[in-house]
Protein backbone atom coordinates (compact mmCIF):
# COMPACT_ATOMS: atom_id res chain seq x y z
CA UNK A 1 0.00 0.00 0.00
CA UNK A 2 1.50 3.42 -1.22
CA UNK A 3 1.67 6.17 1.62
CA UNK A 4 0.02 9.47 0.65
CA UNK A 5 1.68 12.74 2.23
CA UNK A 6 0.42 16.15 2.04
CA UNK A 7 2.80 18.49 -0.32
CA UNK A 8 4.45 20.53 2.64
CA UNK A 9 5.13 17.45 4.41
CA UNK A 10 7.36 15.89 1.29
CA UNK A 11 8.95 18.72 0.88
CA UNK A 12 10.29 18.60 4.51
CA UNK A 13 11.10 14.79 4.34
CA UNK A 14 13.04 16.03 1.30
CA UNK A 15 14.51 18.52 2.90
CA UNK A 16 15.70 16.61 5.87
CA UNK A 17 16.75 13.56 3.99
CA UNK A 18 19.10 16.02 2.15
CA UNK A 19 20.64 17.08 5.74
CA UNK A 20 20.84 13.94 6.58
CA UNK A 21 22.90 12.24 3.54
CA UNK A 22 25.03 15.42 3.63
CA UNK A 23 25.97 14.75 7.36
CA UNK A 24 26.84 11.72 6.21
CA UNK A 25 28.85 12.49 2.89
CA UNK A 26 30.86 15.52 3.74
CA UNK A 27 32.39 14.67 7.27
CA UNK A 28 35.05 16.54 8.47
CA UNK A 29 38.42 13.93 8.30
CA UNK A 30 41.15 14.78 11.13
CA UNK A 31 44.63 13.56 10.40
CA UNK A 32 48.08 14.32 11.97
CA UNK A 33 51.13 15.85 10.51
CA UNK A 34 54.42 14.68 11.15
CA UNK A 35 57.26 17.60 10.61
CA UNK A 36 59.41 15.70 8.43
CA UNK A 37 61.45 19.11 8.29
CA UNK A 38 63.26 18.48 11.95
CA UNK A 39 67.02 18.69 12.24
CA UNK A 40 68.82 15.13 13.05
CA UNK A 41 71.85 14.94 13.98
CA UNK A 42 74.75 13.52 11.20
CA UNK A 43 75.51 10.09 12.21
CA UNK A 44 79.11 10.07 12.31
CA UNK A 45 80.00 6.43 12.37
CA UNK A 46 77.47 5.76 9.05
CA UNK A 47 78.17 9.20 7.45
CA UNK A 48 75.31 11.48 5.37
CA UNK A 49 72.96 9.92 4.05
CA UNK A 50 73.25 8.61 0.29
CA UNK A 51 71.18 9.86 -2.64
CA UNK A 52 71.12 7.95 -5.92
CA UNK A 53 69.90 9.22 -9.01
CA UNK A 54 68.81 7.55 -12.19
CA UNK A 55 71.03 9.07 -14.70
CA UNK A 56 68.50 9.38 -17.39
CA UNK A 57 66.68 11.94 -15.35
CA UNK A 58 65.96 15.61 -16.40
CA UNK A 59 67.02 18.48 -13.80
CA UNK A 60 63.61 18.92 -13.70
CA UNK A 61 62.91 15.61 -12.31
CA UNK A 62 65.86 15.63 -10.52
CA UNK A 63 64.01 18.21 -8.43
CA UNK A 64 61.32 16.87 -8.37
CA UNK A 65 62.88 13.69 -6.36
CA UNK A 66 65.07 16.14 -3.98
CA UNK A 67 61.26 17.17 -2.98
CA UNK A 68 59.95 13.91 -2.70
CA UNK A 69 62.47 13.05 -0.60
CA UNK A 70 62.24 16.00 1.29
CA UNK A 71 66.30 17.01 0.64
CA UNK A 72 65.77 20.92 1.64
CA UNK A 73 70.06 21.12 1.93
CA UNK A 74 72.03 19.35 -0.57
CA UNK A 75 75.03 19.40 1.68
CA UNK A 76 72.89 17.24 4.41
CA UNK A 77 73.10 14.26 1.55
CA UNK A 78 75.78 12.40 -0.60
CA UNK A 79 74.38 12.75 -3.93
CA UNK A 80 75.43 9.86 -7.00
CA UNK A 81 74.42 8.55 -10.31
CA UNK A 82 73.19 5.58 -11.45
CA UNK A 83 74.44 4.45 -14.74
CA UNK A 84 73.49 1.67 -16.89
CA UNK A 85 76.74 0.43 -16.75
CA UNK A 86 75.69 -0.01 -12.79
CA UNK A 87 72.97 -1.66 -14.06
CA UNK A 88 75.23 -4.42 -16.10
CA UNK A 89 77.79 -5.08 -13.15
CA UNK A 90 75.36 -5.34 -10.09
CA UNK A 91 72.34 -7.26 -11.55
CA UNK A 92 73.40 -8.29 -14.89
CA UNK A 93 71.01 -5.64 -16.72
CA UNK A 94 70.32 -4.02 -20.56
CA UNK A 95 73.37 -1.58 -21.01
CA UNK A 96 70.81 0.42 -22.90
CA UNK A 97 68.29 1.06 -20.09
CA UNK A 98 66.81 4.24 -19.18
CA UNK A 99 67.08 4.54 -15.34
CA UNK A 100 65.05 6.64 -13.51
CA UNK A 101 63.92 5.46 -10.23
CA UNK A 102 65.62 6.73 -6.96
CA UNK A 103 66.21 6.29 -3.73
CA UNK A 104 67.94 7.23 -0.10
CA UNK A 105 69.12 5.67 1.66
CA UNK A 106 70.26 6.12 5.52
CA UNK A 107 72.12 3.65 6.91
CA UNK A 108 71.19 2.63 11.10
CA UNK A 109 72.78 0.87 13.71
CA UNK A 110 72.44 -3.15 14.03
CA UNK A 111 69.13 -4.48 14.94
CA UNK A 112 67.58 -1.39 14.13
CA UNK A 113 66.06 -3.31 11.47
CA UNK A 114 65.23 -2.49 7.64
CA UNK A 115 62.35 -0.20 7.03
CA UNK A 116 61.05 0.69 3.33
CA UNK A 117 59.57 3.91 2.71
CA UNK A 118 57.50 4.25 -0.86
CA UNK A 119 57.62 8.45 -1.18
CA UNK A 120 55.66 8.14 -4.51
CA UNK A 121 53.58 4.80 -4.46
CA UNK A 122 51.81 5.62 -7.33
CA UNK A 123 54.83 5.81 -9.92
CA UNK A 124 56.30 2.63 -8.89
CA UNK A 125 54.20 0.18 -10.45
CA UNK A 126 55.46 -2.96 -10.06
CA UNK A 127 57.42 -3.31 -7.28
CA UNK A 128 56.06 -3.62 -3.74
CA UNK A 129 57.44 -2.01 -0.64
CA UNK A 130 57.39 -5.63 0.98
CA UNK A 131 59.34 -6.85 -2.19
CA UNK A 132 62.30 -4.34 -1.60
CA UNK A 133 62.60 -5.66 1.71
CA UNK A 134 62.32 -9.51 0.75
CA UNK A 135 65.28 -8.79 -1.59
CA UNK A 136 67.37 -6.51 -0.01
CA UNK A 137 67.47 -8.78 3.21
CA UNK A 138 68.44 -11.29 0.55
CA UNK A 139 70.94 -8.71 -0.86
CA UNK A 140 72.59 -8.59 3.01
CA UNK A 141 71.24 -5.17 3.64
CA UNK A 142 69.57 -5.37 7.09
CA UNK A 143 69.62 -2.17 9.15
CA UNK A 144 68.60 1.02 7.15
CA UNK A 145 65.76 3.46 6.23
CA UNK A 146 65.50 2.98 2.37
CA UNK A 147 63.45 5.54 0.69
CA UNK A 148 62.05 5.20 -2.69
CA UNK A 149 60.85 7.60 -5.64
CA UNK A 150 59.88 8.01 -9.26
CA UNK A 151 59.09 11.31 -10.76
CA UNK A 152 57.19 9.12 -13.66
CA UNK A 153 55.79 5.69 -13.62
CA UNK A 154 58.19 3.14 -13.73
CA UNK A 155 58.27 -0.61 -12.59
CA UNK A 156 60.71 -0.09 -10.12
CA UNK A 157 63.70 -2.59 -10.64
CA UNK A 158 66.43 0.09 -10.95
CA UNK A 159 65.75 1.46 -7.66
CA UNK A 160 68.57 -1.44 -6.24
CA UNK A 161 71.05 -1.04 -8.61
CA UNK A 162 71.45 2.71 -6.79
CA UNK A 163 70.86 1.04 -3.33
CA UNK A 164 73.64 -1.36 -4.19
CA UNK A 165 75.97 1.27 -5.44
CA UNK A 166 75.16 3.31 -2.20
CA UNK A 167 76.57 0.90 0.28
CA UNK A 168 79.47 -0.04 -2.48
CA UNK A 169 80.32 3.92 -1.96
CA UNK A 170 80.26 3.86 1.92
CA UNK A 171 82.59 0.87 2.15
CA UNK A 172 80.16 -1.66 3.50
CA UNK A 173 80.40 -3.32 -0.48
CA UNK A 174 77.84 -6.14 -0.57
CA UNK A 175 78.54 -9.32 -1.90
CA UNK A 176 77.91 -9.35 -5.97
CA UNK A 177 76.45 -13.00 -6.60
CA UNK A 178 73.77 -12.27 -3.38
CA UNK A 179 73.11 -8.98 -5.03
CA UNK A 180 72.07 -10.55 -8.36
CA UNK A 181 70.46 -13.75 -6.89
CA UNK A 182 68.15 -10.63 -4.90
CA UNK A 183 67.55 -9.22 -8.34
CA UNK A 184 66.72 -12.96 -9.66
CA UNK A 185 64.11 -12.95 -6.77
CA UNK A 186 62.53 -9.28 -6.86
CA UNK A 187 61.96 -10.14 -10.96
CA UNK A 188 60.06 -13.44 -10.17
CA UNK A 189 58.23 -11.81 -7.11
CA UNK A 190 56.81 -9.29 -9.70
CA UNK A 191 56.32 -11.95 -12.83
CA UNK A 192 54.31 -14.42 -9.73
CA UNK A 193 52.14 -11.08 -9.01
CA UNK A 194 50.83 -11.28 -12.36
CA UNK A 195 49.44 -14.49 -12.13
CA UNK A 196 45.87 -14.83 -12.11
CA UNK A 197 44.41 -15.40 -8.64
CA UNK A 198 48.20 -14.26 -6.96
CA UNK A 199 48.33 -10.66 -5.27
CA UNK A 200 51.61 -8.72 -4.47
CA UNK A 201 50.47 -9.41 -0.83
CA UNK A 202 50.93 -13.67 -1.39
CA UNK A 203 53.73 -13.32 -2.99
CA UNK A 204 55.45 -11.54 -0.90
CA UNK A 205 54.31 -13.62 2.70
CA UNK A 206 54.88 -16.63 0.30
CA UNK A 207 58.72 -15.60 -0.33
CA UNK A 208 59.15 -14.21 3.37
CA UNK A 209 57.87 -17.42 4.68
CA UNK A 210 59.86 -19.79 2.21
CA UNK A 211 63.41 -18.01 4.17
CA UNK A 212 61.82 -18.10 7.57
CA UNK A 213 61.78 -21.96 7.20
CA UNK A 214 65.50 -22.29 5.63
CA UNK A 215 66.52 -20.27 8.52
CA UNK A 216 64.91 -23.01 10.36
CA UNK A 217 66.05 -25.68 8.90
CA UNK A 218 69.03 -25.08 7.36
CA UNK A 219 68.17 -27.35 4.21
CA UNK A 220 71.65 -28.88 2.81
CA UNK A 221 69.99 -30.67 -0.31
CA UNK A 222 67.98 -29.10 -3.55
CA UNK A 223 65.45 -32.22 -2.70
CA UNK A 224 65.11 -30.33 0.89
CA UNK A 225 64.58 -26.85 -0.32
CA UNK A 226 61.46 -28.64 -2.59
CA UNK A 227 60.16 -29.80 0.09
CA UNK A 228 60.06 -26.41 1.74
CA UNK A 229 58.95 -24.79 -1.19
CA UNK A 230 56.16 -27.50 -1.65
CA UNK A 231 55.22 -27.32 2.12
CA UNK A 232 54.96 -23.49 2.23
CA UNK A 233 52.83 -23.29 -1.49
CA UNK A 234 50.41 -25.81 0.08
CA UNK A 235 49.99 -23.86 3.65
CA UNK A 236 49.35 -21.38 1.85
CA UNK A 237 47.08 -22.28 -0.86
CA UNK A 238 48.85 -21.17 -3.57
CA UNK A 239 49.06 -23.81 -6.50
CA UNK A 240 51.61 -22.81 -9.62
CA UNK A 241 52.57 -24.11 -12.77
CA UNK A 242 54.79 -26.67 -12.94
CA UNK A 243 57.38 -24.31 -14.77
CA UNK A 244 56.94 -21.49 -12.40
CA UNK A 245 57.34 -23.62 -9.22
CA UNK A 246 60.67 -24.74 -10.26
CA UNK A 247 61.67 -21.19 -11.05
CA UNK A 248 60.98 -20.50 -6.99
CA UNK A 249 62.63 -24.19 -6.33
CA UNK A 250 65.57 -23.41 -8.41
CA UNK A 251 66.05 -19.75 -7.07
CA UNK A 252 66.03 -20.88 -3.04
CA UNK A 253 68.55 -23.55 -4.24
CA UNK A 254 70.55 -20.98 -5.49
CA UNK A 255 70.64 -18.99 -2.16
CA UNK A 256 71.01 -22.42 -0.57
CA UNK A 257 74.31 -22.95 -2.73
CA UNK A 258 75.70 -19.22 -1.74
CA UNK A 259 75.15 -19.90 1.49
CA UNK A 260 72.62 -16.84 2.52
CA UNK A 261 72.22 -16.74 6.15
CA UNK A 262 68.40 -15.78 6.84
CA UNK A 263 68.99 -16.70 10.08
CA UNK A 264 70.93 -12.97 10.80
CA UNK A 265 67.26 -11.74 10.04
CA UNK A 266 64.53 -14.19 11.07
CA UNK A 267 62.93 -11.21 13.35
CA UNK A 268 62.54 -9.98 10.76
CA UNK A 269 61.07 -12.03 8.20
CA UNK A 270 58.48 -13.16 11.22
CA UNK A 271 57.73 -9.08 11.75
CA UNK A 272 57.42 -8.62 7.50
CA UNK A 273 55.08 -11.88 7.07
CA UNK A 274 52.73 -10.69 10.12
CA UNK A 275 52.68 -7.44 8.83
CA UNK A 276 51.65 -8.76 5.22
CA UNK A 277 49.21 -11.02 7.10
CA UNK A 278 47.75 -7.64 8.80
CA UNK A 279 47.53 -6.01 5.23
CA UNK A 280 45.62 -8.93 3.46
CA UNK A 281 43.16 -8.94 6.68
CA UNK A 282 43.04 -5.14 6.58
CA UNK A 283 41.95 -5.01 2.99
CA UNK A 284 39.10 -7.98 3.07
CA UNK A 285 37.99 -5.92 6.40
CA UNK A 286 38.02 -3.03 4.12
CA UNK A 287 35.81 -4.66 1.51
CA UNK A 288 33.44 -6.21 4.07
CA UNK A 289 32.73 -2.31 5.39
CA UNK A 290 32.80 -0.74 2.03
CA UNK A 291 30.09 -3.55 0.99
CA UNK A 292 28.27 -3.01 4.04
CA UNK A 293 28.62 0.96 3.28
CA UNK A 294 26.90 0.23 -0.11
CA UNK A 295 24.40 -2.04 1.22
CA UNK A 296 23.52 0.38 3.48
CA UNK A 297 22.57 3.26 1.03
CA UNK A 298 21.12 0.90 -1.49
CA UNK A 299 18.26 0.07 0.74
CA UNK A 300 18.41 3.95 1.87
CA UNK A 301 17.75 5.06 -1.77
CA UNK A 302 14.95 1.91 -2.13
CA UNK A 303 13.43 3.06 1.08
CA UNK A 304 13.10 6.68 -0.38
CA UNK A 305 11.73 6.25 -3.76
CA UNK A 306 8.86 4.22 -1.70
CA UNK A 307 8.19 6.97 0.25
CA UNK A 308 7.56 9.43 -2.77
CA UNK A 309 5.32 6.98 -4.72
Amino acid sequence: MNVHFPKGAKMLMKKLLFLFLSLLIISPVSYISADSNEDEAINEKFGLPIVVYGESLSTEQQNKVRQALNITDPNAVREITVTPKDLVYYIDGDPHSNLYSSAKITRKEKGEGLTIVMTTPENITEVTSDMYKNALLTAGIEDALVEVTSPLKVTGHSALVGIYKAYDAEGAGLNKDHTEVANEELELATELAKKEGLSEEAVSELLADIKRQMAEQSPKTKEEIIQIVDEQLAAQGVTLSESDRQLLVDLFDKMRDLNINFDNVKDQLDELSQAIQDKISEAIGDRSFLESVAAFFQQLFEDIRNIFK
